[in-house]
This record gives C-alpha cells, sequence and structure tokens, in this order.
C-alpha cells in the first residue's frame, strides 16, 4: 500500500489505541523520509485526525526535527513498546485496594490483570466500561460494572481513582469525559487520584494547547474527552514511576513550530 493510502486507511480507522495508531503512522512515515515538506504534510493531517493522542504528536515532533526520520520513528516505536508506566501503576497499587476506572483505558487496564486481588469499579465513561468490566472479571479480577449515575458514590468510597491521559501539558492532562468529575470528587473526599501519563504523552505546552482547544471546541456535555486539572492528582505516574506533581514539567518530545501551523 502506497503510504499516503496507508495514512488515510489509519485515519479512517476510528477509536484505536495510542500506540497501534503510532506503529501504523510509523510504518506509513518511513516511505516519505526522503520528502521533508510531505512529511511535515501528512503529519499534520493526521494529527488533524487524532489531536488529542499524545503519543502521536510526540512521534510527529521527534520525526520531523530528526534528520534520520525513518529511524526516530522506529526508535519511538520501541520506545513505546518498552514503556513501563502500566507497570508501576499495577505494582504501586495498595493490597487489596478498590480502585475506580473510567472507560477503557488503553494502557493500563491489562497490567490491572497481574493485581486479582485489587477490587476494580469501573465507570462506563464512553459506554465501554462493561466490556472491559467483563474481560477483567473473565481474567479473575474482582470487578464491579458502576453505571455513569454511580461515579460520586463510586469515586468517594473508594482507596484511588485511577485517571489515564491521553495527552498531558503543564497544568492539565485530557482524559475520558466522566474523569473531571471522577477527580474532584475523590479530592474532596481525602481519596487518592492517580494519573497515568504513559511514554510520549507529556507535550510541550503549545501541543497540548492545540490538544486542548480541540476539546473545548465541543459541547461540552457531549464530548467523548475533558480536561482536568493537575491540581487534582495527587500521583502523577510516567515511565520511570512516581512523578512530582508540583511544578510538573515533563515533556517527550521538542517543539515542532511547523506541526502548529493553520491546518492544511
Amino acid at each position: 500500500m502506497h503510504p499516503i493510502e496507508h495514512l488515510r486507511y489509519v485515519a479512517r480507522a476510528g477509536d484505536i489505541s495510542q500506540d497501534m495508531l503510532v506503529r501504523e503512522t510509523a510504518a506509513a512515515l518511513g516511505a516519505l523520509a526522503s520528502d521533508p515538506l510531505e512529511l511535515v504534510t501528512v503529519c499534520r493531517r493526521i494529527l488533524d485526525r487524532y489531536p488529542i493522542a499524545g503519543a502521536l504528536w510526540s512521534m510527529a515532533a521527534r520525526v520531523c526535527a530528526s534528520p534520520q526520520p525513518h529511524r526516530a520513528a522506529r526508535e519511538f516505536v520501541a520506545e513505546l513498546r518498552s514503556d513501563a508506566t502500566a507497570d508501576h501503576v499495577a505494582v504501586g497499587l495498595p493490597h487489596d485496594a478498590s480502585v475506580c476506572l473510567l472507560g477503557w483505558p488503553d494502557l493500563v487496564a491489562d497490567r490491572l490483570e497481574s493485581r486479582p486481588d485489587v477490587r476494580l469499579r469501573v465507570i462506563d465513561a464512553y459506554g465501554e466500561g462493561a466490556g472491559l468490566a467483563r474481560r477483567l472479571s473473565g481474567q479473575g479480577c474482582a470487578v464491579t460494572d458502576v453505571p455513569l449515575a454511580g461515579l460520586s458514590a463510586a469515586c468517594s468510597t473508594a482507596d484511588v481513582v485511577l485517571i489515564e491521559a491521553a495527552a498531558a501539558g503543564p497544568d492539565g492532562v485530557i482524559a475520558a469525559s466522566g474523569s473531571h468529575a471522577a477527580a474532584a470528587v475523590a479530592y474532596v473526599s481525602s481519596v487518592e487520584v492517580w494519573c497515568a501519563v504513559g511514554a510520549g504523552r507529556a507535550l510541550p505546552a503549545p501541543f497540548y494547547e492545540v490538544a486542548a482547544r480541540t476539546v473545548a471546541d465541543h459541547e461540552p456535555w457531549e464530548a467523548d474527552e475533558e480536561v482536568v486539572p493537575l491540581g487534582l492528582f495527587s500521583r502523577i505516574i510516567g515511565p520511570g514511576g512516581v512523578e512530582t506533581t508540583a511544578g510538573w514539567q515533563r515533556e517527550d518530545c521538542p517543539y515542532a513550530a511547523e506541526l502548529v501551523r493553520s491546518p492544511i
């Protein structure tokens, strides 16, 4: 398949995990490494289709900033494969804890199968929670499928509310709709709020602002994602483990100005 056709296929693929999105895009971009202008153009087009995918922003920035774009894409894919964020989350959860999740977080969900002692409350954001609850239950986990109306009761009585960031910036993260309410309820109830920010998802401020604006452009009560302020989190967990929340400044890619110009 021609690389442009491959990218069009990716753009039409709908809701896929960031890891899969990055791998498919990297495969297509490899064939364009000799044409920097076309490389920037296709990166901007795929970001226009997936504006809140932090890992995709990071890969595009690294590719556009590198004198060896194909190598930069391969190295970033390898970095995602070795991302230990979800392992740090699973290991760090207290023994026999009650943990709230929203929807189907594509990074941390599978790792929670390694903690059968943890009691999971999966809140049905996106309409995906029930599917994840069934899957985890089939793996031997203790799971409660919580309707969205039960968010407050579930989060205020949990030990940990776990939010997964699709993208993160210096003052907030973009996460599944309902995450802000879950984090706020937990915060005022003295429940720990953890945020998993996987490899590639921590962005320079200009990239994050573009991603956050795409969320704000939708009616907030109809959006699939929302912005959650960093001040609500008691712990941020990344590839290296627990990260300091005060003055959090992690950036997983360089800033490439050409990616934030007007869409083509």
